[in-house]
């Protein structure tokens, strides 16, 4: 059975930091692309954060030298380091596993919730 179970969000003041992980089971951890996603209320879901299974990074502009995703195919777990966080970060992060080729088999977390408030 498939599971990717996300943790760590809460509610933090501007310019906090939140850690944030996915515990992924059932599937190859280390074969997939690992990719954190955000969906504010009102608006599409986007894509925050990208490491591939070579552990490349790619990352939305708009978090750009705030956060950081990080892997451990050991512990089959991906991380997103929020630091700087804006009131425009609040959103609920979903973990996204996309599988390798043939059969790009995809997964997708329940979320965790991410308040910035003062």
């Amino acid at each position: 059975q498939v599971q990717l179970v996300e943790s760590g969000g809460g509610l933090v003041q501007p310019g906090g930091s939140l850690r944030l992980s996915c515990a992924a089971s059932g599937f190859t951890f280390s074969s997939y692309d690992m990719s954190w996603y955000r969906q504010a209320p009102g608006k599409e879901r986007e894509l925050v954060a990208r490491i591939n299974n070579y552990g490349a990074t790619n990352y939305a502009d708009s978090v750009k030298g705030r956060f950081t995703i990080s892997r451990d195919n050991t512990q089959n777990t991906v991380n997103l380091q929020m630091n700087s966080l804006e009131f425009e970060d609040t959103a609920v992060y979903l973990c996204f596993a996309n599988g390798p080729a043939p059969w790009r088999r995809t997964y997708w977390g329940q979320g965790t919730q991410v308040t910035v408030s003062s």
